[in-house]
């Protein structure tokens, strides 16, 4: 391995330590991660040819079976060869890194907009798994990379290093299979495949790698003292989330990619589980969908099988809903764009699904965005016409809206930029197809006006979505024609989880409901960022949907490194809230324990005193110190009994010569405690003083004075406050008392949106106090408010849930469809049985 040379340009510095140092310690370094890396290579391949042989078992034709065979001979044959060549390119990251030159990339920024049109489908494909890879991996093993980071940073001047001059990045580990796979002879699906099984088997193990580097390093004296969480107090930088963060693994996007094209089973994975694409739901028989509308899909499934049968049960309710229209109505016509008039009777077929059937091609139904009949029998607008007239709609919105959209002075709070509605989007669209229509009467095929109003449904819940500020909603709605486009582009669009069009959508959803408000406050520029996604797409999107795979990868890597910064934030604040309940727990409990003890109980104001202040704050360092079991905090209590009972008249004997002999005992456990916290030397002296003084008025059973009412009252009232008693309010309501027992039941990650349009999240709550922690779009802690605060913002109006759902937009826009359209389909059914 070459030795780091004092002049090298890759670092301003020179490293603290000689060339020979940091030649044995990179080798080191090396052999510990080819040491980890080739049993868990091992182990890959070995999971990889198990799913090959059922991939090749399950194969449709026989040429696809031997295509699996003759791919898992190969793995088998060269299965040494792949793991020596991974464990030299991982060498070889290592020895680039020595000489000042390593720089490897995921692959993204080949995909800039000027080159958009040069991309290659599989090597996009493969860019995307890698880059999805080493997202996840840098947000689950952050801290421990961030420490290898700092410490390898040492050998190249001291600074910390990027992803890609790393060389035990993810993104090594990820360009090292890249160029391992080369070795075989295998396409885009097989690779995809081989990153999944990467993806599960081996980055896991990136974690021990780091740790055992870190105390490699550490003992070698790189950085000995260096801490993550001490850095993060002084503001440095952090690459990547947090130690232990659970980010979940890129599946969808592996999903997608293996079942397009492939057999079922690898669709599934190893694990067998059926293509989404195959689900089923059951069919209605008869032209009726069974009582209580249609079959509801089951949200425990898997969440692409969920989806899908959410589409297929959406499509069944359009067909039943449109052959409803056409039995309700006299005269049956063809759905159109408006134009005609006196239609006929077709003659054509309509088969809407298994069991359905109708007399029509086209029922007579009006579409949900407004279209209405034309003549039975006319011309139907062709595909290529549909998507003409979209594109001159689009270049009408980017050349006015468009416009606007890309000006600086357009701001979050400007209010300047209108909602686009449904039903304007569906006007223009049809004075587009009135102005190319070949003939009279020209119509909108059933099947293109399902996917025209299935679109504006999904904007049109888009546009009522309490989560999405106003600001965003109207950005967003100027999508609509280039997500119509997509969805007559490509006909399985809504069946595809893992669409890049439809991912896109749900990041700049979540980023929008994350960190803009409805006050107009945004933070970290992410209403410029999704003001730029939209302007790009209606300036440069016609039919490639390739923009939108590149529109989402650079947006959510932006989206994940700020998300990254704000968790790690928001972690902060939490602990130190979370410390402060815990202080405040353990005072409650002190105060409580006292409260018990000296209730009904007349005593002088000094041992009052004693007891509710310096003594109780030495019962809260032996209680968060050793426990609630312990000796220390049971003996501690034994004091607060052993004085008030030490100062009670003594009339027999045998109390007296106890008390004698306890005197001394007490008085050093009091000045111990009292030296263990701290307390005040001289007012210690004056409360040791007071109780001895009283103490000799008991033995000789002298009457004492006790503390005056409105005195104890104040010491006690004292004591609580310092503790943290809320004070008690007796103008509770019932209801509010509801809200409150409602409000315990609150997911962590829920938004409030105040009256003012601020919003803030529950990040965390104490269960025992049921203090509430409200940080903002920051992640920065704004109040801590009472369960009972809460409950009367909410009960007043004040405050709102705008959140609590964690599933992503496009899921919940479907399932807000299936519902929508599900009602209708029961009311309908309702009045034919009342009819009937």
């Amino acid at each position: 391995m070459s030795n780091l040379s004092n002049d090298n340009p890759a670092g301003a510095a020179i490293s603290p330590f000689t060339s020979g140092q940091i030649k044995q310690m990179l080798e080191r370094c090396r052999d510990i991660v080819i040491a980890q890396a080739e049993p868990r290579m091992e182990d890959c391949l070995s999971s990889l040819d198990e799913q090959l042989l059922e991939f090749a078992t399950d194969a449709p034709t026989d040429a696809e079976q031997m295509q699996y065979f003759d791919v898992q001979r190969d793995f088998r044959k060269r299965g040494d060869s792949i793991k020596q060549l991974f464990g030299e390119c991982l060498a070889g990251c290592f020895i680039k890194f020595a000489n000042g030159q390593l720089d490897t990339q995921t692959g993204e920024e080949k995909y800039s907009r000027d080159m958009l049109s040069l991309v290659d489908n599989e090597d996009l494909e493969e860019t995307i798994a890698i880059s999805s890879i080493n997202h996840a991996a840098t947000d689950s093993y952050g801290e421990s990379l961030w420490l290898v980071a700092m410490r390898l940073g040492q050998f190249r001047g001291g600074s910390e290093l990027p992803p890609e001059k790393n060389p035990v990045s993810p993104v090594q580990f990820c360009e090292s299979l890249r160029q391992t796979l080369q070795v075989i002879k295998c396409d885009t699906k097989i690779k995809i495949l081989c990153y999944r099984t990467f993806s599960k088997i081996f980055i896991p193990v990136l974690d021990d790698i780091y740790q055992e580097l870190n105390e490699y390093l550490s003992a070698e004296g790189v950085l000995s003292e260096l801490s993550y969480s001490s850095a993060m107090a002084a503001g440095a930088g952090v690459s990547g989330g947090a130690a232990g963060e659970v980010v979940e693994e890129p599946e969808e996007f592996f999903e997608e990619a293996l079942s397009e094209g492939a057999p079922e089973a690898m669709a599934s994975g190893p694990a067998g589980v059926a293509d989404p694409g195959g689900v089923r739901l059951p069919r209605a028989g008869a032209g009726h969908v069974p009582q209580g509308g249609a079959p509801a899909p089951d949200p425990n499934m898997p969440s692409p099988q969920y989806q899908q049968s959410l589409v297929n049960a959406i499509r069944v309710l359009q067909n039943h809903l449109a052959t409803d229209s056409y039995r309700n109505s006299t005269t049956p016509v063809s759905s159109s764009m408006g134009m005609g008039a006196n239609p006929a009777p077709s003659t054509n077929t309509l088969v809407v699904d298994e069991g359905y059937s109708a007399s029509w091609k086209t029922p007579a139904a009006p579409s949900s965005q407004g279209f209405a009949p034309a003549k039975a029998g006319a011309a139907v607008f062709s595909g290529p016409q549909l998507l003409q007239a979209l594109q001159n709609l689009q270049v009408g919105i980017n050349a006015g809206e468009g416009e606007l959209i890309r000006s600086e002075t357009l701001q979050a709070d400007s209010g300047q930029l209108q909602i686009q509605s449904v039903a304007e989007v569906s006007q223009q669209l049809s004075s587009q197809l009135l102005d190319a229509s070949e003939e009279d009467g020209q119509a909108v095929d059933v099947d293109d006006m399902q996917i025209i109003d299935l679109v504006g449904m999904l904007f049109d819940y888009m546009l009522s979505d309490d989560n999405l500020p106003n600001a965003i909603k109207a950005l967003l709605s100027y999508l609509h024609t280039p997500f119509l486009k997509i969805a007559f582009i490509d006909p399985d669009f809504f069946e595809q989880t893992d669409h890049p069009a439809r991912l896109l959508l749900n990041s700049l959803a979540e980023a929008g409901t994350r960190w803009v408000s409805n006050d107009g406050t945004a933070q970290y520029d992410i209403y410029p960022r999704i003001k730029a996604v939209v302007s790009r797409v209606l300036e440069e999107f016609q039919n490639d949907v390739r923009l939108f795979a590149e529109l989402l990868l650079e947006f959510s890597s932006y989206t994940k490194k700020i998300a990254r910064r704000q968790d790690l934030i928001e972690r902060r604040a939490m602990e130190k809230v979370q410390g402060e309940e815990k202080l405040r727990e353990v005072k409650l409990q002190v105060n409580d324990q006292i409260s018990k003890r000296i209730q009904n109980t007349e005593l002088p104001s000094a041992v009052l005193l004693l007891l509710l202040q310096p003594w109780s704050d030495y019962l809260v360092f032996v209680l968060l110190r050793f426990g609630k079991d312990s000796d220390q905090w049971k003996s501690a209590l034994d004091v607060v009994d052993d004085v008030i009972w030490s100062v009670q008249p003594k009339e027999k004997d045998k109390d007296k010569a106890r008390q004698m002999e306890m005197h001394e005992s007490l008085y050093e456990t009091l000045s111990k405690g009292f030296d263990t916290i701290a307390y005040d030397q001289g007012k210690a002296t004056k409360l040791l003083d007071a109780l001895y003084t009283l103490q000799k008025m008991a033995l000789q059973s002298q009457p004492l004075q006790f503390a005056p009412e409105p005195m104890r009252s104040k010491l006690e009232t004292m004591a609580a406050e310092k503790a943290g008693a809320q004070p008690s309010d007796e103008n509770v309501s019932e209801e509010e008392l509801r809200m409150v027992d409602s409000l315990k039941m609150i997911e962590f990650g829920t938004w409030f949106e105040f009256s003012d349009g601020k919003r803030l999240k529950v990040a965390w709550y104490n269960s025992t106090t049921l203090h509430y922690m409200l940080v903002d779009q920051l992640g920065k802690k704004v109040d801590l408010k009472t369960g009972l605060e809460l409950a009367r913002a909410m009960l007043s109006g004040e405050a709102k849930v705008i959140s609590g759902a964690t599933k992503p937009f496009f899921e919940r826009a479907l399932e807000n469809i299936f519902q929508s359209l599900n009602a209708k389909a029961e009311k309908n059914e309702a009045e034919e049985t009342t009819e009937s």
